[in-house]
């Protein structure tokens, strides 16, 4: 009675997990594209990074501006007793002036130049955080496609559970079965009902990651996956380096942080040099005609210079050294990035190579071979020619081999995700554009 109890349990469960299902199933498929294009155009973390490009790429402009121009009002050596009293001193005068800071020549083209390498250092960055998502979006993807694969499998290993777990107990009240069996069984059926309630999870868990990705409520329903093809790289390792020395954000960044520490270099050799002040004063007079003195009270007009002296050479020299450090950080940053690139490249190839080798071979030998052996294995066991373990080994091979099989076209589809991140575009677009210039 008890293990009767158990396994109307067990296919409760696993009629109930066919059922949710099922009606997983009744929504409609994603499509890749759609899901990257909502990515890039929702994700938070990207809009932020917009923003920052566009605060930098603001003060472009500012980086160059000169200061504002300085106005002064003055009364000029008026007594203090009187001070609106300007016709008893000749040197009493009414006073307007303004002043213009000019930095030495050449300074301020090279501030505008810094802020413009930075902000185009962070707009490629915004790329490069672009590629990233997408990558992200995609490994997502796929790792649904593979965990939507192995439930419809486990699905299938439960009704075949089933089937054998009938055929087991009605031998046995023949007397043809031996009761172990019937609980070997059930054992196998309560454990892959364990495995499909593990993938449930990790399914709800890529759901929120892809819903985060994708800058929507956590809890929205993610359909399956559309079926794909393996596409095939046909470019070599060197093509697809020389395409990411051109087409790789995070290259054109860095290159554009080495060009901003060479312009620091040059604006801090400047600094040895001084700024200079430029100001015009017109002096209003009143005519003065005392026993002391006699004035006409002509108006009158100051040019002037001023500039400062740059005797504190250390800090400049220290300005200087810093900006060559700066130079030489982000140049080895490139260089470090472009090796990084090119051992990518060729561990991608590796693996994308062996995938589809594994991909083909479970297909088209493996599978079938197993599929097979686990019919053969059931007719048997039916007539009572193979045990129960012979049944069971065969179940669980074609299952382990099917699991790889899909776990294969995943990683595949995954690792060109990752080959597209390094390169900066689609490789299989880019094996396309290559072969018709050749042609």
């Amino acid at each position: 009675m008890k293990i009767r109890f158990t396994l109307g349990i067990v296919i409760l469960l696993s009629f109930s997990s066919a059922l949710a299902r099922s009606e997983e199933k009744k929504l409609p498929e994603e499509q890749l594209p759609a899901l990257v294009a909502t990515a890039v155009a929702n994700n938070p973390e990207l809009k932020a990074s917009e923003s920052r490009w566009q605060m930098l790429a603001s003060k472009v402009k500012q980086a160059s501006a000169l200061e504002d121009p300085m106005v002064m009002f003055k009364l000029q050596n008026v007594p203090a007793r009187n001070p609106f009293v300007f016709n008893r001193d000749t040197q009493s005068a009414k006073v307007i002036g303004i002043s213009q800071q000019l930095p030495f020549w050449g300074k301020r083209a090279l501030r505008k130049e810094v802020a413009r390498q930075e902000a185009e250092s962070y707009k490629w960055a915004v790329e490069e955080r672009k590629l990233e998502l997408t990558r992200m979006v995609k490994e997502n993807y796929y790792q649904l496609w593979a965990v939507d694969k192995e439930l419809a499998i486990v699905e299938k290993n439960l009704k075949l559970l089933s089937d054998v777990l009938a055929v087991t107990e009605l031998k046995y009240s023949i007397g043809q079965g031996v009761q172990p069996d019937i609980f070997k069984a059930g054992l196998e059926k309560s454990k892959m009902i364990a495995m499909q309630i593990n993938l449930q999870q990790q399914r709800k868990s890529l759901e929120a990651n892809m819903n985060y990705l994708l800058g929507r409520a956590g809890n929205t329903p993610v359909g399956p996956v559309a079926e794909f093809i393996l596409p095939k790289v046909s470019l070599s390792s060197e093509q697809l380096n020389a395409i990411a020395l051109e087409q790789r954000p995070q290259i054109k960044s860095l290159a554009n942080l080495v060009n901003k520490a060479e312009a620091s270099l040059r604006l801090a050799k400047k600094e040895f040099y001084p700024d200079f002040n430029f100001s015009l004063e017109y002096m209003f007079r009143d005519p003065v005609s005392t026993e002391m003195a006699t004035d006409p009270g002509d108006n009158m007009v100051s040019l002037g210079v001023t500039f400062n002296i740059p005797f504190q050479q250390e800090k400049r020299r220290e300005m200087r050294a810093e900006s060559a450090f700066e130079r030489t950080m982000a140049t080895e940053e490139l260089n470090a990035l472009k090796n990084s690139i090119s051992s990518t490249i060729n561990e991608t190839l590796a693996q994308l190579e062996r995938r589809r080798k594994l991909t083909e071979l479970y297909k088209s030998g493996i599978i079938p071979e197993a599929e097979q052996s686990l019919e053969s294995s059931l007719i048997s066991y039916r007539v009572s020619k193979v045990d129960f373990l012979t049944l069971l080994d065969s179940r669980m091979n074609l299952f382990t081999y099917e699991r790889e099989l899909y776990e294969s076209q995943a990683e595949y589809m995954m690792k060109l995700a990752q080959l597209e991140a390094a390169i900066g575009t689609d490789p299989t677009a880019a094996s396309v554009n290559a072969g018709h210039q050749e042609n």
